[in-house]
């Protein structure tokens, strides 16, 4: 059986490393309310220099992070005299007061046997064990500078061509992926080998996990590192398991999305009594403290 990724870590598939961990907070996807050539401020704190504005991705990270910076400074769990920095790279006194700040101010409630029963009970394909599919797939990378519109025509032109080969299919598909793919399976024609939900960025394994379709799946996979189009070789069903046997599994995961509901609220009630300039920050549709 082929070894399972690209290894390199640089698409959603299976990797010999995970990718690497920042310590900043990553912003919540939030409107797009920045303002270009204004330099943009967080009670007056500016998030950049002038001149060397960031992407909006960037600028909203920045933004979160400073709002939490001055509430742990506005609490004494960081000296006054710990000044932001213009390139958004928290000191190592701030990362701690931040995390000090946040084990102190949000209250995150622990799951309760029959929730955890509940959710296990309506989600069991999620803790089989073992569960894989075979997978190849073509990468449209998204990086800085990245035309999103443009790409995602490029992915959608490339999904149906996949769709609507016959005989040919296997190979296309190869070609396809050698030419077009930003992973360096493009390579090996875009194969991953056989893969396990946990070997995957979490978006994109349960995108893939949480269906039983065979062949070249019917719209794009969104991951971190951008769009997929992916082929399912074939699935490998997993052992089911009892509630027993994964309740700290269940209990754990419902913790972490009581803490990321929890964390989402408290960053809105931080920007709403804070000053904002050139930036806006609205109501997240996800958020991680990572």
């Amino acid at each position: 059986m082929k070894s399972s990724g690209c290894g390199k870590g640089s698409c959603g598939c299976a990797t010999a490393e995970s990718p690497p961990v920042p310590t900043e907070v990553a912003a919540p996807a939030v409107t797009a309310g920045s303002v270009p050539g204004i330099t943009a401020r967080i009670n007056g704190i500016a998030l950049h220099a002038a001149g060397d504005r960031p992407d909006d991705a960037t600028l909203r990270q920045r933004a979160y992070s400073e709002l939490l910076r001055q509430r742990a400074v506005g609490l004494g769990l960081l000296g006054a005299d710990d000044l932001a920095t213009d390139d958004g790279i928290l000191t190592e006194a701030a990362s701690s007061a931040i995390e000090r700040l946040l084990e102190t101010e949000l209250v995150v409630p622990t799951p309760d046997e029959p929730s955890c029963r509940r959710y296990f009970e309506s989600n069991p394909a999620k803790f089989q064990l073992g569960e894989k599919v075979h997978l190849r797939h073509i990468l449209f990378a998204v990086t800085p500078g990245t035309n999103v519109s443009l790409l995602r025509q490029r992915a959608a032109s490339a999904l149906l061509d996949a769709r609507c080969r016959g005989d040919d299919a296997l190979a296309r598909f190869a070609a396809m992926a050698a030419e077009l793919s930003n992973c360096p399976s493009g390579a090996e024609g875009g194969d991953l080998g056989w893969l396990t939900r946990d070997a995957c960025a979490p978006e994109f394994g349960r995108e893939i996990f949480s269906q039983s379709d065979v062949g070249v799946l019917p719209r794009l996979v969104h991951s971190r590192f951008g769009l997929h189009v992916v082929e399912v070789l074939g699935r490998q069903a997993g052992a089911e398991q009892t509630f027993a046997e994964v309740r700290g599994a269940v209990q754990q995961l419902l913790q972490q999305q009581s803490y990321v509901a929890a964390l989402r609220q408290y960053l809105q009630l931080l920007a709403a009594g804070a000053n904002l300039e050139g930036v806006e920050l609205d109501e997240a549709d996800s958020l991680l403290v990572q």
